[in-house]
């Protein structure tokens, strides 16, 4: 055994020692040597000749026994580690000093609204069998790019759902022209159905066709306002997480001059921008309530745009489309 292994071993036994004279767990010794002591204490040399006596022989460590040593040594650094963490727990990167913590915070439930606060539309619509939400917010999104096309209904529907079913385009417009002529009851492709209390997934792909066909045709009926001087008002109501808007679209003929005007009940903070006829007017309210805006209608047959905007629903403003007509 070298030098260098000879005197690490002498240093972890002596820190042994020196950790039992500390903690009280065998007989302390006085001296500054163990191994070779010259004048032990009368005690140790009690013990000594006590254990002769009984023919025992006495507890040494070999300096070859490095395993015993090594375990050892861990023990007693473990200790002492729990010690200090008890007498001084560490701090967090944060912490100046120690903290007791509760083991629970008790906080209020926190409603979570919707990131796009139009959905709550939905649960209006008249359908044999419920569209799931993404499918409805797919095709809401959609209707909001069509609604103020000049297309014809029929080619906005194709449009709105094509997407969903890619390749089945002569299927759609078959579809579309009977959802165009019809209600639901009288849809053949809806009255097959399995079971009226089915979900979307189970439907066959020509139900789930016809079924969006119909969501459609609703949502883009509900986001247009035809007017006419024979029927000088039309309202609508959309439901929204923050509560219902309520929309009222008016003709007024004053003489030879002729206004179309807007009273919106806002159920939040908003505002409302009508436009048309290389003009607009907009209005804004700080909180819930009615706010208004008009414009001279100089033509007719030209549609107008109203844009809703609810910051706290979502940060695009909402579309609806006024449809003047003589």
């Amino acid at each position: 055994m070298n030098s260098n292994s000879e005197s690490l071993q002498r240093q972890l036994l002596d820190c042994l020692l020196t950790d039992n004279v500390k903690t009280d767990e065998q007989t302390s010794v006085d001296c500054g040597e163990v191994d070779g002591v010259e004048n032990p204490p009368k005690e140790a040399a009690t013990s000594k000749s006590s254990e002769q006596e009984l023919g025992r022989k006495p507890q040494t460590f070999q300096l070859g026994e490095i395993p015993t040593v090594q375990e050892r040594f861990q023990a007693v650094l473990k200790r002492r580690l729990q010690i200090q963490s008890q007498n001084q727990p560490p701090l967090f990167p944060w912490e100046t000093e120690s903290t007791d913590y509760p083991e629970f915070i008790e906080q209020p439930s926190i409603a979570l609204v919707p990131a796009w606060g139009w959905m709550a539309q939905q649960s209006k619509l008249t359908l044999p069998v419920a569209i799931p939400e993404k499918v409805f917010q797919q095709l809401l999104e959609k209707c909001q790019v069509l609604v103020a096309s000049s297309l014809p209904l029929g080619a906005k529907l194709v449009q709105v759902v094509e997407s969903f079913f890619p390749d089945d385009s002569q299927t759609i417009n078959d579809l579309a022209g009977l959802v165009l002529r019809s209600t639901y009851r009288s849809v053949d492709t809806l009255q097959t159905m399995p079971n009226i209390q089915s979900d979307y997934s189970d439907l066959l792909p020509r139900q789930q066709m016809a079924l969006s066909l119909l969501a459609a045709k609703q949502l883009l009926e509900n986001l247009t306002l035809p007017i006419s001087i024979t029927h000088p008002v039309v309202e609508r109501q959309w439901l929204t997480s923050a509560g219902a808007l309520n929309i009222r679209v008016e003709f007024q003929s004053l003489g030879k001059v002729t206004k179309l005007s807007v009273l919106g009940e806002l159920p939040t903070k908003g505002s409302l921008t009508l436009r048309g006829n290389g003009s607009q007017a907009s209005g804004q309210s700080s909180s819930p309530g009615c706010l208004s805006v008009e414009l001279c209608c100089e033509q007719l047959n030209q549609p107008y745009t109203l844009e809703v905007e609810f910051p706290e629903l979502d940060q695009q403003p909402f579309l609806f489309v006024i449809s003047p007509t003589v």
